[in-house]
């Protein structure tokens, strides 16, 4: 199976105090996914910040630049947004993003399936809210990118495939390393592997010093990585250095080819994931999506 790259350049917590390196205007963001594209990359998951504060932001017109930008260079690359409970535990707020639609839809929809706590905050993902956003993303023609930081998590997307809120193919995130979740090594890893629905398609990410040894057991094992800032912003387990985003992705890069891994495209996982082909078509190829409603703005 050729490698998917799912690229993370900004995330929620990383700020310009903690690293120069990480991108949190519009202009930053988009410049990043366009050295990540020249590099190699399969798809990006997207976090919006607010152009004045820098703070994260659901709005969806700064996703709206944001991905008219990079859709501007990169017509066929798989877009991902945030709909994260971490800072935003409105439904509306979460899911207003998933209403863009044209050259700015989102190819998918970030779905975390339980709630659960980080260092010092909590990520709130009650089962009414899951589903709602489940059910949003299938309305809508988006694909669900399903985040799972333990085997619980993907036992509950065992259940809202029952549900039918979701349905194959799948692609999950599995997380490890989060204090509170799975950590990161073989068993926790292949148990939740081994637990996955039929049809489905993974990468996995490692939570900050774990980034480098989940990214290197992901290729070795056949799945595919995601990696980014988001997740670690250090180059070294050490913490001497700060990465940048291309010093991470050029290390996976160098990885892959010592695997004989190579880059599946965008075009290829589009196929595999039922997406349409892009370059002007977005989201799952079998919906009808809805227009978007521009009063609910």
């Amino acid at each position: 199976m050729d490698l998917i790259v799912n690229f993370t350049p900004t995330g929620m917590i990383p700020t310009k105090a903690m690293t120069p390196h990480v991108p949190v205007s519009v202009q930053e963001i988009v410049e990043d996914v366009h050295r990540a594209v020249e590099i190699g990359i399969t798809m990006v998951h997207l976090h919006a910040r607010d152009e004045a504060t820098g703070e994260p932001t659901y709005r969806a017109e700064v996703y709206e630049k944001i991905i008219a930008a990079i859709r501007s260079f990169a017509g066929d690359l798989i877009i991902c947004v945030s709909t994260s409970g971490r800072n935003f535990k409105d439904l509306t707020q979460r899911g207003e993003v998933l209403r863009l639609d044209g050259n700015v839809k989102p190819d998918m929809g970030s779905l975390t399936l339980s709630s659960l706590n980080f260092n010092k905050v909590a990520s709130i993902n009650a089962p009414d809210t899951i589903l709602s956003l489940a059910t949003r993303m299938k309305d809508r023609g988006i694909v669900p990118e399903l985040e799972a930081f333990d085997a619980g998590m993907i036992n509950y997307a065992h259940y809202l495939q029952k549900k039918r809120a979701i349905s194959p193919p799948f692609y999950f995130n599995l997380l490890l390393g989060n204090v509170a979740c799975a950590q990161a090594d073989l068993l926790h890893t292949g148990i939740m592997i081994r637990d996955l629905p039929a049809d489905s398609y993974w990468s996995l990410a490692g939570i900050g010093d774990y980034q480098l040894p989940v990214n290197s057991v992901a290729i070795a094992m056949g799945g595919g990585v995601r990696v980014g800032l988001e997740d670690n912003i250090y180059y070294d387990r050490e913490r001497s250095k700060l990465a940048g985003n291309a010093d991470l992705l050029r290390r996976v890069h160098l990885i892959a080819e010592a695997n004989e891994r190579p880059l599946m495209t965008s075009a290829k996982l589009r196929r595999l994931l039922h997406l349409e082909p892009g370059n002007g078509r977005y989201g799952r190829a079998d919906s009808k999506p809805e227009a978007r409603n521009p009063d609910e703005s």
